[in-house]
């Protein structure tokens, strides 16, 4: 039906006859002559219709935004001055010489050009098919389609083989609730829909593949943000007889390949390496964004003394920590943005934030400071707070003191905040590998110990005499990949015999029976000639959300789901008709 894409004229196509198809994006009415830019996934392209053709100009007349048209035209140069540069094709506009509507539209219900942005999220994914008819959308969707191409090529060339997992697998605890799926067959039981392919693609190690990918659909049914979704896409990938510093190189040199051909971007080589004790100490967070200088300063040895209970508690507390985080020039801000900075910390549990305004120390020294909790600080922990952040004149410095994990979370979040806010931020790409993260941590809850990834992560051989005498601290051989702040991959080297995993089962408090019943499986596999392997999954959402640019990963996915959960487009979720609830032996008990 035609024979150029929109988007394709060039002035190479100057005197060329051509057939174009697409959707009218806009059409303008200049004293008799009708100008409509014709739309496709290419591009635009201006379509010019005189009165010359009186026929094919009274259809002309009759478009509207988005009529589906065909277009016979001849590609001539635009008159002088007329040109447009921010357009691949604003050299050339084509003649309009014959025309048809293929299909008329009602009007939209929002615009699709830069207003669209000015609808709401809940119109646009309603309607979401007119939403990825807009030009960013679709170049959004083609990074995504380069990006995977990317990756499984360098993949293919390394040996990896393509294999698919089943999605209709059994519940198994991995951290988050499982999608469950009723059996029509088996009455009463389920199938759940996988959290990720993890078992299956060890047991594929077990069955000799050796190199396993897979870009693979995940579910969790968990609360949403906007790098969630109930249903996502993983690059998943296992290797066999590799060590993970090997493993960390194949990995790196992929993601330097794919920034490469996607975006013409160089990255580091090596990537910095940071253990997840020093990535916690220095910016209370796993996954520290390195574009930003701020760091959390440690200042609980200071504190022990001091006649203010909310520091000295935490700084004598062996779970406790005070730390302190200077930000530079800080000292113009207002009190209500301070006191909008202590409302954004109590969302992570904190329960204040404690400041120094720092106005004139070089000249007065401590009467140059400024903060409610100077009359509670002697003078050698001013001092040493002072020497210890490097605080100068016209810097606000912030503290924490709480339970670690609160001021970790709290005072990290703040540092990002405080660097989007006040413009810290440095351009380009700061990729990192956080390594040496612990095995376990205490469920504040229960007091039981969890695995921090999942319980098929091996621990350092040197630490195996650890879990059962102090599992606090024992080290995995667990990495994860950062990028400018997110989490873009994660993985481990597994356990790889039935003895240890047995031994981490019962540290989790699972039961014998209980493992057998959930991972007998795989128990059976261990003990059946498992070879040493290891892995790592990709976020591939999260990571084309980062290539692109995009505030969200809905704004990277075709056809997503909202923050609840539902899918606007379709009214999914939705009842089932009583004989479709009759076959699975299923009852609808409301909740009250």
């Amino acid at each position: 039906m035609r024979t150029h894409y929109c988007g394709a004229l060039r002035s190479g196509d100057i005197g060329a006859e051509v057939v174009l198809c697409g959707w009218a994006h806009r059409r303008r009415d200049h004293g008799g002559v009708i100008f409509i830019d014709l739309r496709d996934r290419d591009g635009l392209v201006q379509v010019v219709f005189d009165p010359d053709t009186p026929e094919v100009f009274r259809l002309a007349e009759q478009v509207r935004s988005e009529f589906v048209l065909q277009v016979r035209g001849r590609v001539r140069p635009r008159p002088a001055g007329t040109e447009n540069p921010d357009m691949p094709t604003g050299q050339v506009e084509a003649l309009g010489l014959g025309l048809e509507i293929l299909n008329a539209s009602e009007t939209p219900p929002f615009q699709l050009d830069a207003h669209a942005q000015d609808a709401s999220e809940e119109v646009r994914l309603r309607y979401r098919y007119l939403d990825l008819r807009r030009p960013e959308m679709q170049e959004r969707l083609r990074t995504r389609g380069r990006v995977t191409r990317a990756l499984r090529t360098y993949l293919d060339a390394h040996g990896f083989l393509d294999i698919e997992t089943p999605i209709l697998t059994k519940s198994t605890p991995e951290g988050a609730r499982d999608y469950l799926v009723p059996s029509r067959t088996h009455p009463g039981e389920f199938f759940a829909l996988p959290q990720s392919p993890q078992l299956f693609k060890q047991l594929l190690m077990m069955s000799g593949m050796d190199r396993y990918y897979q870009i693979a659909r995940c579910f969790r049914d968990e609360d949403l943000r906007a790098d969630r979704q109930p249903e996502f896409t993983q690059l998943d990938i296992e290797v066999s007889f590799m060590s993970e510093d090997d493993l960390m190189g194949l990995m790196e040199a992929m993601i330097r390949g794919l920034f490469r051909e996607v975006l013409s971007v160089e990255l580091p080589d090596p990537f910095p390496r940071m253990t997840y004790a020093e990535a916690i100490r220095r910016f209370g967070s796993d996954r520290p964004d390195l574009r930003f200088a701020l760091e959390l300063i440690d200042v609980g040895d200071l504190m022990r003394e001091v006649d203010f209970k909310v520091f000295s508690g935490a700084a004598n507390d062996p779970e406790g920590r005070v730390a302190a985080l200077r930000l530079p020039l800080g000292g113009e801000l207002s009190r209500k943005e301070i006191d909008d900075y202590a409302k954004f910390v109590g969302i992570y549990g904190a329960r204040g934030l404690a400041y120094i305004k720092v106005n004139e120390w070089g000249a007065k020294g401590r009467e140059g400071l400024q903060s409610p909790i100077l009359k509670f600080l002697p003078d050698a922990a001013v001092d040493g707070i002072m020497s210890r952040t490097g605080g100068q004149d016209g810097d606000l410095i912030f503290f924490g003191a709480d339970k670690a994990t609160v001021v970790n979370e709290s005072l990290g979040a703040l540092r990002v905040r405080l660097g989007q806010d006040r413009g810290l931020m440095e351009t380009g790409w700061r990729p990192l590998w956080v390594v040496d993260f612990p095995m376990f941590e205490r469920d504040e809850h229960t007091g039981r110990w969890v695995a921090l990834h999942h319980p098929f992560t091996a621990p350092k051989e040197d630490q195996l005499d650890l879990l059962e005498t102090d599992p606090r601290a024992c080290t995995s051989r667990a990495y994860d990949m950062v990028l400018n702040g997110t989490e873009i991959g994660g993985g481990s080297i597994r356990i790889h015999r039935e003895s240890v995993q047995r031994r981490i089962f019962q540290l989790l408090k699972i039961s014998d029976e209980q493992a057998e019943d959930r991972f007998g499986f795989l128990l059976r596999a261990l003990k059946l000639g498992c070879p040493p392997h290891g892995g790592i999954a990709f976020g591939l959402d999260r990571l084309v959300m980062l290539m692109t640019g995009s505030a969200s990963i809905r704004d990277v996915m075709a056809f997503p789901k909202t923050q609840t959960a539902a899918c606007l487009l379709t009214s999914a979720p939705s009842p089932v008709d009583e004989a479709q609830l009759n076959e699975l032996a299923l009852r609808i008990r409301l909740r009250p």
